[in-house]
């Protein structure tokens, strides 16, 4: 079954890259909406951007949505991770500017709003997107690709010089809260001397040691070190799922990343669904809907990461 909000839940915070103050509404949707953000700072006519591959727009620090009218809203990443990790299929998401706001910088506080804003199912089955054939991208040394698999499987593997993340490869089979349980709580990560070059640049001026791991020189700078000896990567995972959610449905399949990022998962959406031939979206059955990421997810899932 698909699955709306029980109520709404308003929440407040900061946008990264803006430094401003954002507020943001989770609202209950009828069935077959899928997710939709609304920029109310907009004339209605203009305000609607659906979360659609053909919204995407490519960028390289955050995933940007845009509509037919030029209204855009980014850094939508974390958002849509915690709405595919809980199940969530149906939304409206009223937001009073054009940046999702950064809380602590993981999925958790979105977590903890969506099961405070409790979920119903909706008289309609959920649809699903089944990878048929294997679709690779790459730029580099960085590269993605999707796989026919019977379940929904993320794998990712990152290689940085800093000594304080280094290399981490990591995989996880998404069913049954395991997003709650192994990635929710993951921060998004740099390293200081970028975090320099982009607010000189009028970036990041949101960003802070509360809402971001930074590292310098084979230290961790925030306070409280790292969540996870390897947060990073699995931070990186998490971005893959909110990612992959830009499709509209969630997925069947297995994604693999070395070294990729939000443009490069972006286009290997684009790629795969560029020919029919590579994918199906088929209602599912209840054997499918096990091995979907929100089946059972709980407050209980979260109180199991660690």
């Amino acid at each position: 079954m698909q699955h709306t909000f029980i109520r709404d839940r308003e929440i407040i915070g900061t946008g990264l890259h803006s430094g401003k103050p954002v507020r943001l509404r989770l609202r209950p949707a009828p069935a077959n909406t899928g997710v939709q953000f609304h920029r109310m700072d907009l004339a209605r006519a203009e305000r609607i951007i659906p979360v659609s591959p053909a919204s995407w727009v490519e960028a390289s620090l955050c995933t940007v949505l845009e509509n037919a009218h030029g209204a855009r809203v980014s850094t939508v990443e974390h958002l849509l991770a915690a709405l595919h990790g809980c199940g969530v299929h149906n939304a409206i998401i009223e937001i009073d500017g054009p940046e999702v706001p950064i809380l602590d910088g993981s999925a958790d506080p979105f977590v903890d709003h969506i099961l405070a804003a409790g979920l119903r199912a909706q008289g309609a089955p959920a649809k699903v997107l089944r990878v048929l054939k294997a679709v690779e991208v790459s730029k580099g040394d960085a590269a993605a690709r999707l796989v026919p698999a019977e379940n929904f499987e993320i794998a990712f593997e990152i290689d940085f010089a800093d000594p304080a993340i280094g290399r981490q490869q990591k995989q996880f089979d998404m069913a049954n809260g395991a997003f709650l349980r192994e990635l929710s709580d993951c921060r998004t990560f740099c390293l200081r001397k970028d975090v320099e070059t982009m607010q000189a640049h009028g970036l990041a001026l949101g960003g802070t040691l509360d809402n971001a791991v930074v590292f310098h020189e084979g230290r961790v700078l925030s306070p409280g070190g790292l969540r996870r000896a390897d947060e990073p990567v699995r931070h990186k995972m998490l971005d893959a799922m909110g990612d992959l959610y830009v499709a509209g449905y969630p997925m069947i399949g297995r994604y693999e990343g070395i070294r990729a990022g939000h443009a490069l998962t972006g286009r290997l959406l684009q790629a795969l669904l560029a020919d029919p031939a590579n994918y199906e979206i088929v209602a599912s059955e209840p054997a499918l809907q096990r091995k979907l990421p929100g089946r059972g997810a709980s407050a209980d899932d979260l109180r199991l990461s660690a």
